[in-house]
């Protein structure tokens, strides 16, 4: 049965990621022995999880994505695919609060776990892929859209379609620009304090005296 994220090896797994703080995160739970099977050919394995929701934009679950951890929860699973996802993926998203007029939005759960970590109060989404997060849905409400950046082919391509399907949806796209290759890199080498006053750079001013608040204590 899987369960909130307190106290599990997936709260050590993000610790070590540098994700201390989690704002909302009902979107996240773990499972001590979550099936894996390398193949269908293969017997089937149990490993601890972070399990992920994808939900639409009412909040539907749409789809599951699963992160198999290590005995310890320092990293991930010694598997060949530590990382996978089912159900209805495309246009839609693993999501950390409820969407207003500005989202942000990125591919991976930690990368926008650690954005999440210096401005908690921004809605976040992880499409969990460039390719399903070219293809986002927009909520309707929503007036500017922040993209965060995966710093290789695959996320400028996405940066680029999101970007041009947002302005044609009659709205702003700003993008977030990691140093490193994602902001969970960013994290772990920098600290979040650095990462804090580079995302604040990257803002509309409006938004950076809206969102870039002290940090609250860990939910979820």
């Amino acid at each position: 049965m899987a369960k909130p994220l307190a106290g599990t090896l997936a709260d050590t797994y993000l610790r070590a990621r540098g994700i201390e703080t989690i704002h909302h995160a009902g979107a996240l739970r773990f499972h001590p022995r979550c099936y894996y099977r390398p193949d269908e050919h293969a017997p089937t394995e149990t490993w601890p999880a972070m399990i992920a929701a994808v939900t639409d934009l009412s909040g539907a679950i749409t789809g599951v994505h699963r992160t198999w951890l290590a005995p310890d929860g320092l990293g991930k699973a010694p598997i060949d695919t530590p990382r996978r996802a089912m159900g209805v993926l495309l246009g839609h998203a693993v999501r950390f609060g409820a969407a207003g007029d500005v989202l942000a939005a990125g591919e991976g759960i930690e990368t926008m776990l650690s954005l999440r970590s210096v401005m908690p109060a921004m809605p976040m989404a992880a499409a969990l892929s460039a390719s399903h997060l070219a293809a986002l849905q927009f909520p309707p409400a929503l007036r500017r859209l922040y993209i965060a950046r995966d710093a290789d082919a695959a996320g400028e391509t996405a940066v680029a379609a999101l970007t041009e399907a947002a302005e044609a949806a009659g709205f702003e796209a700003l993008v977030l620009s990691p140093q490193l290759g994602d902001f969970n890199e960013d994290l772990l080498e920098f600290g979040s304090g650095a990462v804090r006053a580079s995302v604040r750079t990257q803002l509309a001013p409006q938004d950076a005296v809206r969102f870039m608040r002290r940090r609250m204590a860990r939910t979820g």
